[in-house]
């Protein structure tokens, strides 16, 4: 009995130990899509600083591949260890169910929530002789003369494509949906007026917006951005449902230890306090969420509301992805 005791002692021991010590080598990060994306850009400044607090390197694996669902899903199937963890978004832990029928993984149960990184508000974007200025009459354009209109995204999957086919369930408009290789190629024809209008992440828009070579009719968000305060929200157009940001969050693989989850959730947390790393995300357009949207708990309320939100709005567009 007394060596039972013991055994249970040392072996309680050594687990409290490896938690006290918890980094001991360099942390991968598995980013699901290419270097110099949104999602990359938001986890290099992010993981920059939690470096530092965790003490070892946090090093960044760019895996990308069927909208994000190829990295997410060998990250999903790391060993626990806290070595492994990812950047996930939207598309990966909200929409993916939907578009993809043979997912590998259950964005609500293959994943230990690590918290909220960042939000990156969507705008509706148009060429820049669009003939409507503003939401009202962007829409009553779009129900008028939806047959003649292209809309421009990054394929099906993309936020682009996912977002704008919340558009469409709200608005009830028809027009033709133009998939290309990447946002890249979509907002270049965007510029140059070979297609009509389009969805995307404030990352991607602003530089453009600020030139004038694009036209933004609307932000969707509940407050006006700070990176493009002339620009009204979908709100005051009225269009106040559509609401939408591509938030990026960090997870580690289910059955990672309690104890990991709060060092890694407290490197997270000291990160999006500090000023340098706050003033990085804000120029982006990125919003930063506050101290209880960033546990771990209000991420797997959002991924699952996320789920519940995306999968009908995707079934009944009949998108599904290849």
């Amino acid at each position: 009995m007394k060596r039972i005791l013991l055994a249970a002692v040392a072996a309680f021991a050594a687990h409290a130990a490896s938690a006290q010590s918890y980094p001991t080598r360099p942390v991968t990060m598995i980013v699901p899509f290419a270097a110099g994306g949104p999602t990359d850009v938001i986890a290099r400044i992010v993981t920059e600083h939690m470096s530092r607090t965790l003490g070892q390197q946090v090093i960044i694996e760019n895996v990308g591949g069927a909208g994000g669902t190829v990295g997410i899903t060998r990250a999903s199937q790391a060993k626990p260890d806290g070595y492994t963890i990812m950047m996930g978004h939207m598309g990966t832990h909200g929409a993916a169910p939907a578009l993809y029928p043979n997912l590998k993984y259950d964005p609500a149960k293959s994943f230990a929530p690590i918290g909220l990184a960042a939000g990156t508000p969507i705008l509706i974007v148009t060429k820049k002789d669009f003939p409507a200025s503003d939401l009202k009459g962007f829409v009553e354009y779009l129900k008028t003369n939806g047959a003649k209109l292209n809309e421009a995204n990054a394929g099906v999957g993309s936020v682009s494509h996912t977002t704008c086919s919340l558009l469409q369930s709200l608005t009830q408009a028809k027009f033709t949906r133009v998939a290309y290789r990447g946002t890249g190629p979509a907002l270049n024809d965007l510029v140059a007026g070979q297609v009509d209008f389009g969805c995307d992440q404030i990352v991607n828009l602003v530089p453009q917006i600020q030139a004038g070579t694009i036209k933004a009719i609307a932000i969707a968000t509940p407050e006006r951005s700070p990176s493009l305060p002339d620009v009204p929200t979908t709100k005051e157009g009225g269009l106040p449902e559509f609401q939408v940001s591509a938030w990026n969050a960090i997870f580690a693989p289910k059955d990672t230890s309690p104890e990991v989850v709060k060092a890694l959730a407290g490197a997270l947390d000291k990160a999006l306090d500090d000023d340098n790393v706050k003033k990085r995300l804000h120029e982006l357009g990125g919003t930063i969420p506050d101290k209880q949207g960033r546990t771990p708990e209000a991420l797997q309320k959002l991924v699952e509301s996320e789920v519940a939100r995306w999968t009908p709005i995707l079934k009944a567009a009949g998108a599904v992805a290849n």
